[in-house]
């Protein structure tokens, strides 16, 4: 019970620190907002000078602001944009102290609260740099596909990770190194290569499969596959969760997402090529998905008579 209530202070804690991050990262876009649209008016409140300079510099401190303040909302532990707008109060205190005062009040009222506000980020940047340290983030893929043959055959295919290759287009090689053991290399978004070695965790036959990668993988993944019966007599249902951790972090993931290369959909393609090779032989590619562009109907050839 004492472990419970530990762990469920530590997840409170988490939320209370992700929830202020949003309200510093909503602060960040409306600040920078202010200070790119109306650097006027933010430097008559701050106490300094209006002139082309001051105005000059408080757009760009309100680019900063903007890019923060997208980058803490978008993330998923932000804390990496939490200790850059550390930085940035840092350059606002110095600029403050630097700047011509037009009104020594509002100057002191304008140091205190970016302090205020520093404080704010550190607290919130360490608690969540904290949290995060030894911590992977995996993503999680299902995807389900209905295979016209027995369970017999399609469990033991898909049981010879050495032929993954033939329908995974991402999969480079797969070597057996043990009983349970085997060695994989793949492509990764962005043309990054990936090298991994797994080992099976669950293995009943005709009925499951289950892996993971071993400590020290370039890559952190596990997964299983359930092969039932379809129904009405149709063949096997063949049923995948995959957890995976992109290579070289969350920024990776987002630009893949960005350049079509989405996980799920990749997975779900994949499955579909595996069933093809089950069901006819090879992995049958349409016009569209050997050349780029698009592709006018070809017309039957005339017959000569």
């Amino acid at each position: 019970m004492e472990r419970s209530m530990q762990t469920n202070g530590s997840q409170s804690s988490v939320q209370y620190y992700e929830q202020l991050s949003n309200k510093l990262g909503w602060f960040s876009i409306a600040l920078g907002l202010a200070e790119v649209a109306a650097p006027s008016q933010v430097a008559a409140l701050i106490g300094v000078r209006d002139d082309d300079k001051t105005r000059n510099v408080l757009r760009a401190y309100g680019v900063r602001e903007l890019t923060a303040g997208v980058g803490i909302l978008t993330e998923k532990r932000p804390a990496g944009w939490l200790w850059a707008r550390v930085g940035g109060d840092v350059l606002d205190l110095i600029s403050l102290s630097s700047a011509r005062s037009t009104d020594k009040a509002r100057s002191v009222v304008s140091t205190a609260a970016v302090l205020g506000v520093t404080a704010l980020d550190v607290v919130c940047a360490k608690q969540l740099s904290e949290y995060g340290k030894g911590q992977t983030h995996h993503h999680k893929i299902v995807s389900a596909v209905t295979i016209n043959r027995p369970v017999e055959d399609v469990y033991e295919f898909w049981s010879d990770f050495e032929r993954w290759p033939q329908f995974m287009r991402h999969i480079e090689s797969v070597q057996r190194t043990g009983p349970t053991t085997s060695h994989w290399k793949a492509r990764g978004p962005l043309g990054v290569t990936v090298e991994w070695n797994s080992e099976i965790t669950h293995n009943e036959p005709n009925r499951l499969i289950g892996w993971r990668s071993v400590e020290g993988s370039d890559i952190h993944n596990a997964g299983r596959v359930r092969f039932e019966p379809a129904p009405g007599g149709r063949g096997t249902k063949v049923a995948a969760e995959i957890f995976y951790a992109p290579p070289r972090g969350e920024l990776t993931a987002a630009v893949a997402k960005l350049l079509g290369q989405i996980p799920q959909a990749q997975i779900h393609d994949e499955l579909r090529a595996f069933k093809q090779i089950m069901e006819v032989g090879e992995v049958v590619k349409s016009d569209a998905s050997i050349h780029r562009g698009l592709h006018a109907a070809q017309p039957p050839e005339a017959v000569s008579v």
